[in-house]
């Protein structure tokens, strides 16, 4: 059966995401469609990417991933169908890949069906989900676009290291309000070499290093790697709705500054 997903910042309170798990029954009504994530923050790439990447390569080859997140056409800006990992993407050419991949794709192409209506603004709908259709029922990306090139990259940001520290930001603000960083577990033994530490953030800092959020006493700030390989800054069990998340306590939100500085020997 194949599997076509579902990225976007339409949330959940409109009937967009209704729509366009319409167009996609009509067109590949044996397909199995699932949502990663509708709650993206409106316009955000990055934050898109990052959950995507944390679970895509979960799926099997042939898997469809629709990403609507700043979907829209213009003169400069494609229509594109990427081929990685033995799945496909479709989205805008919007730079999403720049952070979604740790390479360049090679495999790309610029859609160039027509779509059915002349309402250009719901291209997720109108124009994404009958290519995913074709895709997922074991179409080629020759019959929806043209091999081409991505046009619009960014620079992904990466830590700054040096001899006694680190230098990142935040990356991700989970539902939790847990704070996800682009420091990971490689960079930190690089540059710690086993070392005694101090981890900075907007005014606070931790010394030490938890397994689980259950190593400290619920209400308690930690710093962890969790799963991704990504140090995470939370509160044990804080969230919205109890005593506050990590990012509301601590006042961080996404690109703010990280740092660790490592005992100097």
């Amino acid at each position: 059966m194949a599997i076509i997903t579902l990225t976007s910042d339409m949330g959940l309170r409109d009937h967009y995401v209704a729509a366009v798990k319409m167009a996609l029954l009509q067109n590949a009504p044996q397909a199995y469609i699932l949502d990663i994530s509708h709650e993206i923050a409106h316009f955000n790439i990055s934050q898109a990417a990052y959950v995507l990447k944390q679970i895509y390569r979960d799926f099997p080859a042939g898997t469809v991933h629709i990403i609507g997140v700043q979907p829209e056409w213009s003169m400069t800006r494609a229509h594109v169908i990427v081929k990685e990992n033995d799945q496909y993407f479709i989205s805008a050419d919007n730079g999403i890949y720049s952070f979604l991949f740790d390479r360049r794709p090679q495999e790309v192409y610029e859609i160039t069906i027509s779509q059915n209506t002349d309402d250009l603004t719901f291209p997720t709908k109108d124009i994404f989900c009958k290519v995913a259709a074709h895709l997922a029922q074991g179409g080629t990306p020759e019959i929806m676009g043209k091999a081409s090139q991505l046009k619009t990259e960014f620079a992904m940001l990466r830590p700054i290291l040096d001899t006694n520290s680190i230098r990142g930001h935040v990356m991700h603000i989970d539902s939790y309000e847990n704070i996800l960083t682009n420091i990971t577990t490689q960079h930190f033994k690089e540059v710690g070499r086993g070392r005694e530490f101090e981890l900075r953030f907007a005014r606070h800092k931790v010394k030490r290093l938890a397994r689980s959020y259950g190593d400290v006493t619920v209400g308690d700030p930690l710093a962890l790697f969790g799963s991704n390989n990504l140090l995470e800054i939370a509160i044990n069990q804080g969230t919205t709705d109890s005593f506050g998340g990590a990012a509301s306590l601590f006042g961080l939100k996404n690109g703010d500054t990280v740092r660790i500085d490592f005992e100097v020997r």
